[in-house]
Formats: structure tokens, sequence, C-alpha cells
């Protein structure tokens, strides 16, 4: 279990300075809405206990050098539950946001809906839904940061709702808290650990690196710009291949440069999405995040030279997304002998998870900006392509399958494999006459060449 801060403690971790909102009056029934006896007296001590007369706070603060709404919830107050006066602060804190044009930090320690309130308090999950979905549309990020515990309708809808989320680590997370879970149940699927490996959060933060992080993080995701991202420059050869199969020997050489080289090379700084928030993660297979080119803020989603796995689709599909909605220019990077087939890939919806991003990609109004670094194999690789807007590094190559099972597909000799490369034009200058893409990116420094 990790040490459960109060609300101000929580705020003073990533602020400074904290200027509470005004909070909207509630008249109170003795006893509350169900007239529950002795809820008057439970309130009245949780006051005296932590300073606080109801379970969030929300204020207006600087978060490294962006403005922000914060809301902090007192675990100490009634377990964090969400009842109507707390329902009447979120909304508030939203609409306040949503007015001013400041992203929205949930710093979240709950228990979930407050017994003492029946269903009226199991309903606050409605009005925040709604408020959060209202900011949303507005083209506000919001972020969470998973404080211990977060559970119940709390995790459903601040945390897991929100675009980004941090946690803390040893934090109880899950929807069911300790006391309704199953007796037989695995302390060790409800913890934040867990859920970052299960793609349902984005990263473990410690407390003494939150500010930073979480500085980062709204940094980049309030600066939308309608530029798109200009392709990085070829870091690896120089010089065309002269083949088809010379083209595919390139792309799969372990000495090509590799989608981290790339980023790296490219961003001054980035932050990294993870999960696919349906249970799945492909680190290995897709890389996702927000870095910072030339002092402004690209989104990023780049294929790592392996078989992009479900949870990797909808990943980028997720990214892309919020980018779009965001107003934040998009660069991808293809590398891939294509989407993973395997028995596994198929029972986790390898096929709808394509169509994903595929959707995702056409639906784009933010800018986006492809450069094939590899291997380009088949609609694995296409869905990740810019319409219009794709390049090509010299040692890359683009086909509609790869030549070995195109061979095989038309019952070709092993020996024609090279043949066939050459005969489905897959060469990088080929990909530029077939106007396939725009171009091809040289190092840098050199013009690239250019279809137009």
């Amino acid at each position: 279990m990790a040490d459960r801060s109060s609300a101000r403690e929580a705020v003073a971790l990533v602020t400074g300075t904290f200027t509470e909102l005004p909070y909207p009056p509630r008249q109170s029934s003795p006893d509350g809405p169900l007239g529950w006896s002795g809820y008057d007296a439970a309130r009245t001590r949780a006051a005296a206990r932590t300073g606080e007369d109801e379970s969030v706070v929300c204020g207006v603060a600087d978060v490294e050098g962006t403005r922000a709404v914060l809301v902090a919830f007192e675990f100490g107050f009634l377990g964090g539950s969400l009842g109507e006066g707390t329902g009447d602060r979120l909304e508030a804190a939203y609409a306040h946001a949503r007015a001013h044009r400041l992203p929205l930090v949930s710093l979240v320690a709950t228990g979930g809906s407050r017994m003492q309130e029946g269903m009226l308090a199991l309903t606050q999950l409605q009005r925040v839904a709604r408020a959060s979905a209202r900011l949303r549309g507005a083209g506000l990020p919001q972020t969470a940061v998973l404080r211990d515990p977060t559970t119940g309708g709390g995790w459903a809808t601040l945390g897991a709702g929100a675009d980004v989320v941090l946690a803390l680590p040893g934090a109880q997370v899950g929807f069911a808290g300790s006391r309704v879970r199953p007796a037989d149940a695995d302390p060790a699927a409800y913890t934040a650990e867990a859920q970052v490996a299960a793609g349902a959060a984005d990263a473990l933060v410690r407390p003494e690196e939150l500010r930073g992080t979480l500085g980062r993080w709204l940094r980049l995701l309030t600066r939308p710009s309608a530029e798109p991202a200009p392709p990085p420059h070829a870091l690896g050869v120089p010089d065309l291949p002269a083949t088809g199969w010379d083209a595919v020997r390139r792309a799969r050489s372990p000495r090509r440069p590799r989608a981290a080289a790339y980023l790296d090379a490219y961003f001054a700084s980035r932050v990294t999405l993870s999960g696919d928030r349906c249970g799945g993660t492909d680190p290995d297979g897709m890389l996702c995040g927000f870095g910072e080119h030339e002092g402004r803020t690209v989104a990023y989603a780049a294929q790592t030279g392996t078989a992009t796995r479900p949870a990797g689709y909808r990943t980028a599909a997720r990214l892309v997304g919020l980018a779009d909605r965001l107003g934040i220019p998009v660069l991808t990077l293809v590398d891939t002998p294509g989407a993973a087939n395997d028995a596994a890939a198929e029972r986790q919806g390898a096929g709808a998870a394509v169509a994903d991003l595929f959707g995702a990609v056409a639906a784009a109004r933010t800018p986006l900006t492809t450069l094939v670094i590899g291997e380009g194999g088949s609609g694995g690789a296409l869905a990740l392509a810019a319409p219009g807007n794709t390049w090509v590094t010299p040692d890359s190559y683009f086909s509609v399958i790869a030549p070995e099972l195109a061979a095989a597909i038309l019952k070709r000799r092993p020996d024609e494999v090279e043949a066939t490369a050459d005969a489905l034009r897959i060469r990088p200058q080929d990909l530029v006459e077939l106007g396939v893409v725009r171009g091809v990116m040289g190092p840098a420094g050199a013009q690239p060449t250019s279809s137009a």
C-alpha cells in the first residue's frame, strides 16, 4: 500500500501555487437525501479530521509553466467518496476549465460512490462523464494521477476516462475495492503496476518526479499546430538499391537504424503513451507518444521492425485520435514485416485492430506525415501511412506482400523470389515513380528526391 497523502499534500506535489475555486452552494436535508442516521455526524467528524468539508478540492494552479484546473480527492473525508456535493464541485471545475480553455488534472484517491446517499451518489458518475465529454469536445486534454486508492466509479470516470493516466507506484487501482472483490482474487491485479502492464494506465511516476512529468505532459498537450510535421532525415545508407531484392535485404538488415534512433534524433524530448485501454500493450512493436520538435509538439506512432500486435494498432489509433482532437500534428514511422498473424493475434482481434487504425488515420483532420524507415509489409504497414504525405528512406521498401509469400502464392520456385521482388516494384525509387509516396528522404543536409 502506498502512503495516503491528503488532497492538499497531493496538490503540493505538483504545484506551488493553488487558487481554490468557489463552490456551488447546496442545501442539504438532515442526514442527507436518504435521511441516513448518523450521516451528518460522520461528515462533521471527517471535516474535523481533514480540515475539508467535502471529499474533493478544486482550483487553478500553475504546473511547471502551464495553467491547469486541478481536482484533488481527500480520501480522509469519507473515503474520498462521491456524493452530490462532490458532483457539484467536479461539474463546476470542468465548466471552469472549458470556459477558460485550460487542461484538467485529476489527482484521484477515492473508494467510489457514497453509500449514505444511495443512488443519488451513484448518478454523480453520469454528471462527471457528461462534464468530461464536454471538455473533450472542446479539444482540451484531461490527465489523471492515480493515488492510493483509486477504485470504483472514480477509477471508471476520472481515472480511466482521462486522456493520459499516470499512477503513483504501489497505489491500489481497480474497479473493485478491497472490500467487495472476490475473496480469492489476486491482490496484485488491483495495483497501479498491473494497470500499466494491462494498458489501462500510461506510466508509473514516483512522487518526487510527478511535478516535472506532469508539467511536460501539460506543456506538450496544450500546443496545437496546423502545420504538418516535417519528415525526418534518413539515418541509414544514402544510395538507392539497385534491385528489389537489394531493397528487401537492406530493410531487413540488423544494422539499419530503427525507430528509437529516429525518434531520438527528431525530438528534443518526448513522453510515452502506452496501452490500448482494452487490456493490451505492444511495447516491442509500437512506440507512441508526444515530443518536442523545433519548438512545437508532434505526436508520434512508430513501428519497431517486428510484426505489430493488435494492441499496438489500437494504441496507435488512440494516439492519432487524441492528437486529432487536440489539434497536434502526427508523425508515423512505418517499419514492420506485417501485422502479427498468429493464433493469439487473431483471438485478440487483429483485423478489427488494423481497421481501427485505418479508420483513425482516414478520419483525422490534423496533418499526418509518414516516413517508411524499413520494411513496409502489406496492410499492417499501410494502416499507419498518411495518405498523400508518405516518404521513404533509401533502405526501405513497401510491398503488397513479402516477395517470398508472393512467389509462394503464385506457385513460383524459390529461386524466383528475387525476380518476384523486382516485378513487385518495391524499391524506394519505384514507389516514387508509381506515385505511392511523395519522395525519398536523404540524410541531413540532402534534398529529398520527390515525385513533385
